[in-house]
C-alpha cells in the first residue's frame, strides 16, 4: 500500500488516497461537511470522501478514545450510532448523529469524529489564542448569537471573544446545505467532490479546479450590532477589541470544525466569508 492511501470498509472496491483540495465535500462516513484534506477515491465516478478523522478501521477496532472533557468515558468508534435514526446528537455541537460516531456505552455521550478531534487551543494571529471550553455558560456570550450555553465554545484568553461550535455548524448548514447532496449525479462533482459546481453564484477559489465554492454567510455577523447605544458607550473598548479578534478567529474556528485546522484552509475560509 502506498503512503497516503488506505483500504477502508466503507469503499472496499478501491483504496482511498489522501488529497488536499480547497473545495468543500460531504464525508461519506459522518455525513458532515468538510474542506481541505480528505481521503478520496481517485477513480472517476466514485466520488467517495472521508474526513481524515473518519478514515478509521472497524476491524481490528481502534482503541477507545479518551477525551479530557469526559475523563470517565471510553468512546468507541462506531459506523452507526445505537438506537433509531435521529435519536442521537453530538454532545460537542448539538447536531444529529447521522453516521460515524464516537459513542460511550456507559454514559451515552456521542461525539462526531471531527468534534472529538477539535484542537483545545487555536492561534488566531496577533498573539491571540482561542481555547476550547466544554461549559459554554462559563465561556461567556457567543459573538454570533449573543447567548451562553448550547454547546462547546472557543473563547479568547482575553475573554472578549467567544463562539459556539453549534453556531459554526449552523453557518455551515445554512451556507453549504447542498454540498454532497447529489453525489453520483452529473459525473460525481469532479475533483472538487460533492457536486460543488452547482453553485453558479459561488466563488472561484485557487486550487478548486474551476469549480465554484459556495460562500459562507453569517460568519461576520455579530450580536453586538443589535445592542443599544448605552451598551456601546459602556463597553466600547471591549467591543472594539472583540471585533478586532473576530475577523480571523471565525476563519480559524470554522476550519477546525471542518476537520482541517491549518492556516492555509483558514485563509480559504476567509475568502469565502461574506462580509
Amino acid at each position: 500500500m502506498r503512503y497516503g492511501e488506505v483500504a477502508h470498509f466503507s469503499h472496499p472496491q478501491h483504496r482511498l488516497r489522501l488529497e488536499h483540495l480547497d473545495t468543500p465535500f460531504r464525508c461519506d462516513g459522518c455525513r458532515e461537511v468538510g474542506i481541505g484534506a480528505r481521503f478520496r477515491c481517485p477513480h472517476p465516478g466514485c466520488d467517495h470522501d472521508l474526513h481524515r478523522q473518519c478514515a478509521l478501521p472497524l476491524s481490528p477496532p481502534p482503541p477507545p478514545l479518551r477525551h479530557p472533557f469526559y475523563p470517565s468515558c471510553a468512546f468507541a468508534f462506531l459506523a452507526r450510532a445505537p438506537g433509531a435514526p435521529g435519536s442521537r446528537y453530538c454532545n460537542a455541537c448539538g447536531r444529529d448523529v447521522a453516521g460515524y460516531v464516537y459513542h460511550c456505552r456507559s454514559c451515552g455521550f456521542d461525539l462526531h469524529p471531527c468534534c472529538a478531534a477539535l484542537p483545545h487551543a487555536l492561534d488566531a494571529g496577533g498573539g491571540v489564542r482561542l481555547y476550547l471550553h466544554p461549559d459554554s455558560k462559563a465561556a461567556g456570550e457567543c459573538h454570533r448569537c449573543g447567548h451562553r450555553g448550547r454547546s462547546w465554545s472557543y473563547r479568547s484568553q482575553c475573554k472578549s471573544y467567544s463562539l459556539h461550535v453549534a453556531c459554526v455548524m449552523d453557518m455551515l448548514v445554512e451556507s453549504w446545505h447542498g454540498v454532497g447532496r447529489h453525489k453520483g449525479a452529473g459525473g460525481g462533482g469532479g475533483r472538487g467532490g460533492g457536486n460543488v459546481n452547482v453553485y453558479d453564484a459561488g466563488l472561484l477559489v485557487a486550487g478548486s479546479g474551476g469549480y465554484r465554492v459556495p460562500v459562507i454567510r453569517g460568519a461576520a455577523k455579530s450580536s453586538h450590532a443589535s445592542r443599544g447605544r448605552s451598551y456601546w458607550g459602556r463597553r466600547k473598548g471591549k467591543v472594539k477589541r472583540c471585533c478586532e479578534i473576530a475577523g480571523f478567529a471565525a476563519q480559524v474556528i470554522i476550519s477546525a470544525v471542518l476537520g482541517d485546522p491549518t492556516a492555509l484552509i483558514a485563509g480559504v475560509i476567509g475568502s469565502l466569508i461574506v462580509r
